[in-house]
């Protein structure tokens, strides 16, 4: 098999790879003690002033909203009913990024049918021994920026304030739009619960369009 075939090959091998549905990873930490007869329970959102009249924390509230009425949990009527109080919060920070990769070049890109790649001189491919010439490493600089972030929900019992769940989702990745990736955040923290407490697991769920 020639060389430039097999180029052809791998790099329709990466475009397939690129096509890929990008995932979104989370590690997901829990720690709970959560009593079996508050299953199903209703439950209301302890809000900071802010968040009263904060658009943003609304739309990522209904998400955790409707993963609590998956699990079987309803809205209370009013707070002084509720048997849970769930209290959330969020953050995303970005950092910058450079990494050095070594990348080992084939050198029969760089010559021509007739020069070889490595003298001025005339050269035909089947007099010179060292037509290809050897591997060429080069180093390569990628510069990007790693957002960071990250996600918080307790869920404690309204009568006395002790607390039954909690759950830190931390996820890193290039995406900086933060509703875009919360969805996927959201539903990671809630996937098995109540689940073991002090455990922690990385999650991975595929976005979709």
């Amino acid at each position: 098999m020639s060389r430039r075939l097999l180029a052809l090959i791998v790099a329709s091998g990466l475009l397939l790879v690129g096509c890929a549905s990008p995932k979104v990873k989370s590690d997901v930490t829990v720690f709970q003690e959560w009593p079996a007869n508050l299953q199903g329970q209703a439950f209301v959102f302890d809000r900071t002033r802010e968040q009263e009249n904060n658009l943003e924390y609304r739309s990522y509230e209904n998400l955790v909203r409707n993963e609590l009425h998956r699990l079987g949990f309803v809205d209370a009527p009013t707070p002084q009913v509720a048997e849970i109080k769930a209290i959330m919060s969020y953050s995303i920070s970005v950092r910058d990024v450079r990494v050095i990769t070594p990348v080992v070049v084939d050198p029969f890109w760089y010559g021509s049918p007739f020069y070889g790649p490595r003298w001025g001189g005339y050269y035909g491919p089947f007099y010179d021994p060292f037509w290809y010439g050897p591997p060429i490493t080069e180093y390569r600089e990628t510069n990007y920026e790693l957002f960071k972030r990250q996600l918080h929900v307790t869920l404690s019992r309204a009568a006395d304030a002790k607390k039954l769940y909690d759950v830190t989702v931390v996820s890193e990745g290039r995406n900086g739009a933060l509703a875009a990736v919360m969805p996927y955040m959201v539903r990671s923290a809630f996937i098995d619960f109540p689940g073991k407490n002090g455990t922690s697991r990385r999650i991975e769920l595929e976005m979709k369009d």
